[in-house]
Parts: C-alpha cells; structure tokens; sequence
C-alpha cells in the first residue's frame, strides 16, 4: 500500500466518523424547524405520509423522549408544533 492509497483510505473514513447518524424523530424535528409552527396533520404532510395521522407514534416518542425540543402550542385539539 502506498502513502498515497493510505492518505485516500484515511479521509474516507474520517468522512464515515463525521456523519453523525440521524435518529428518524431528529429528522422529523429537523422537518418541522423548516416549516415552522405547524399541525401534526401539516408536519406528516410535509415528511411525505399520505395520512394525517402518520406521525402520531413519533410525536409521541419525541415528547417522551427529547420534551425539551418540541413546544407544544394549545393542549386541546388542534395541536400545534413547534421545534427547537
């Protein structure tokens, strides 16, 4: 092996130990930072769900989870989401 072929290998994988992966709820907190204040009917839309319903077992994970990252506006129906 080279120095070269060592110096490319190298990088590679420092670039692998840079990319933090993701959890699939700070994605969808990611998603809704982007659209601002919305329902969850909006925020399912905007992750690409056909239902309305598509986040609701995430929403929950998330408040469970990360409370301090999603603000909660009204406390009846409709909801509305905001992240931070």
């Amino acid at each position: 092996m080279t120095l070269k072929q060592f110096r490319t290998r190298f990088q590679e994988k420092l670039k692998m130990i840079e990319n933090i992966p993701r959890t699939y709820e700070q994605i969808c907190l990611e998603k809704l930072k982007e659209i601002g204040i919305s329902s969850a009917a909006e925020w399912s839309v905007a992750m690409g769900y056909s239902s309305p319903n598509g986040l609701s077992k995430i929403i929950k994970r998330i408040k469970e989870k990360m409370p301090e990252k999603l603000i909660i506006h009204y406390d009846k129906k409709p909801r509305k989401y905001e992240a931070l």
